[in-house]
């Protein structure tokens, strides 16, 4: 006796409505901060995430060729994301622009060949720092492509933020040849464009969608790259890239939330908080011990971050109180 679609949705049910309680519980405590606020928000929860999962990856892709754990991890990705679309149904993720989901996923994708080749290579703290190279391509293209405006306070976080990224990785990158570090800087205006890609998208495509479809698209295009070193994982790695798959849909969910909050020029700063999670994620799980540089670059970035996000709320309530 065969199992209709609709039995089958009914455990994925429970997933969902936690779900939406969780989301409207969220909603009811930040429904008063100005939008630029909440984006932030969705901002800085997407990074502590993503700390998150660049360590667990880290420690995956030291024992797996990087394209494995690279297709494995957005493979999971969709899995987790399974319940909900069958849940829902199909229909309810139907791309109205599959190309441009696509276009996104192949953006991403080169970029993670670039970010998971370098991954094994170099400290957490210092892999963190390199990405904070995304958000200055970011406020260059969201200006070119979206007309953004940029105004003088997001200009001085970034300047402030890159300084304290400098102060980290200048040192390594001067004391020896670095390559691994010039890769890991290579994907960051890759990076750049999928994420501008992804704020195009949320112009007429919903959050789920494109998560769904980043998934796909990705997984898809990763495959060959992981079919050509393939090897057996052990119940742990298994269960590492199951966790993998829900920090980093977590994660991209929250990122695409910001996105349809503000400018995504006015979120960019908040990256710069990941160091704090990676440097403290690099000490308990790899012995990494932040050097005086990678402290010294950190309190300049969160100052750059608190100052910014003060300086978005205050101008946020002035213009609402204006319009009022």
């Amino acid at each position: 006796m065969g199992v209709g679609p609709v039995s089958l949705s009914r455990p994925f049910g429970v997933v969902v409505v936690w779900g939406q309680r969780a989301a409207a519980a969220v909603h009811a405590r930040t429904a008063h901060l100005p939008a630029t606020t909440r984006a932030m928000l969705w901002a800085i929860a997407a990074g502590s995430f993503f700390s998150l999962l660049n360590a667990l990856m880290r420690a995956l892709a030291l024992a797996i060729d990087p394209f494995q754990a690279q297709f494995l991890r957005y493979l999971f990705g969709l899995a987790v994301l399974l319940p909900i679309v069958l849940h829902r149904g199909w229909a309810a993720y139907r791309p109205r622009h599959i190309g441009g989901q696509f276009a996104r996923g192949a953006a991403h994708t080169l970029g993670l060949a670039l970010w998971f080749t370098a991954l094994p290579k170099i400290a957490l703290a210092d892999m963190t720092a390199i990405g904070f190279t995304t958000p200055i391509f970011i406020l260059i293209g969201a200006r070119l492509a979206f007309g953004e405006a940029m105004r003088w306070e997001r200009w001085v976080a970034t300047v402030a933020g890159l300084a304290g990224v400098l102060i980290v990785v200048g040192p390594k990158l001067s004391a020896n040849a670095g390559l691994y570090h010039l890769v890991m800087l290579a994907s960051a205006p890759v990076f750049a464009a999928s994420f501008l890609i992804t704020k195009a998208l949320t112009r007429y495509e919903t959050t789920g969608t494109i998560l769904v479809w980043q998934s796909i698209s990705v997984a898809t295009l990763s495959l060959p790259l992981a079919l050509l070193a393939w090897q057996p994982l052990g119940a742990w790695q298994w269960a590492g890239f199951a966790l993998s798959g829900l920090l980093g849909s977590a994660g991209h969910y929250c990122l695409t939330r910001s996105f349809t909050r503000a400018d995504i020029s006015a979120t960019q700063s908040v990256k710069f908080l990941d160091l704090v999670w990676s440097a403290l994620l690099g000490f308990m799980l790899f012995a990494d011990v932040p050097s005086s540089t990678t402290l010294m670059g950190g309190a300049l970035i969160c100052a750059a971050t608190v100052w910014l996000a003060r300086r978005e709320s205050h101008g946020a309530s002035e213009r609402e109180r204006a319009q009022a």
